[in-house]
């Protein structure tokens, strides 16, 4: 699963992430969480970049997750926000140089990687604290909680098999979900199997049957059920109007 970030260095940009649009102009980021539906929708002379990585390269230790997930950095439950970078001197070294790193592959150079994206997670985090968030430090747990379940998706676990798995209870699970979302545990889940959805009728060349399958589901037609109580609409009506 991957997290994104763009940066707009110049010029301006129409980013599109689950259906809402999101302008950038010159300095400002946006973060987009693993899964969420996305794409640049109008580019006009933009200049900057687009990092993108994964859960398991970043996340080595409890101190990454809460990184990733301090202040809604990469965890926003579709509350996405454009953040203008009061340093953005710095941020751009460190995008130059991770640029730079990736290209020459140098000694050591995904340590040095994972250090500057460090770097410039810290410098959003002061940009939004610079103009008036609050400081919000949720437990590692809960995204941890989320990617295990985007890595399961075919599994159809249960609640409890996600606690044992995960070395919790199904009441921590519920605490954690509550506190940062306002939705129960398995109401989380049944969200991120919904965006999954959409995600696959939109970008993968399956048929509905295909991707019910490929979501656990043995019942195509409990899975159009399924997805028209979270969506509102049938997966087929979702393609023909989103597609």
């Amino acid at each position: 699963m991957k997290y994104v970030l763009i940066w707009c260095a110049e010029g301006d940009l129409i980013v599109q992430i689950d259906g809402n649009d999101f302008k950038l102009t010159k300095h400002e980021v946006v973060t987009i969480t693993s899964g969420q539906i996305h794409f640049i929708k109008e580019n006009r002379d933009m200049g900057g970049y687009v990092l993108e990585f994964i859960y398991d390269f970043f996340c080595k230790n409890d101190k990454d997750v809460e990184l990733i997930f301090e202040n809604g950095l990469f965890c926003h439950f579709d509350e996405n926000q454009v953040i203008a970078l009061s340093n953005f001197k710095a941020v751009a070294e460190q995008f130059k140089l991770i640029n730079q790193e990736l290209k020459e592959e140098p000694y050591q150079y995904l340590t040095s990687v994972h250090s500057r994206i460090e770097l410039i997670l810290v410098e959003i985090n002061r940009s939004k604290i610079c103009r008036g968030d609050e400081i919000w430090k949720p437990d590692a747990l809960l995204l941890k909680f989320l990617e295990l379940v985007r890595s399961s998706f075919n599994s159809t676990y249960t609640l409890a098999q996600y606690a044992e798995k995960l070395k919790t209870t199904e009441q921590k699970l519920n605490d954690q979900a509550k506190m940062h979302t306002g939705k129960t545990a398995q109401m989380v889940v049944y969200g991120l199997i919904a965006s999954e959805a959409k995600r696959l009728l939109i970008y993968e060349n399956l048929s509905v049957k295909e991707i019910a399958f490929q979501l656990g589901f043995k019942d195509p037609f409990y899975f159009s059920n399924f997805f028209k109580k979270h969506i509102g609409v049938s997966p087929k009506v979702y393609r023909e109007q989103v597609g």
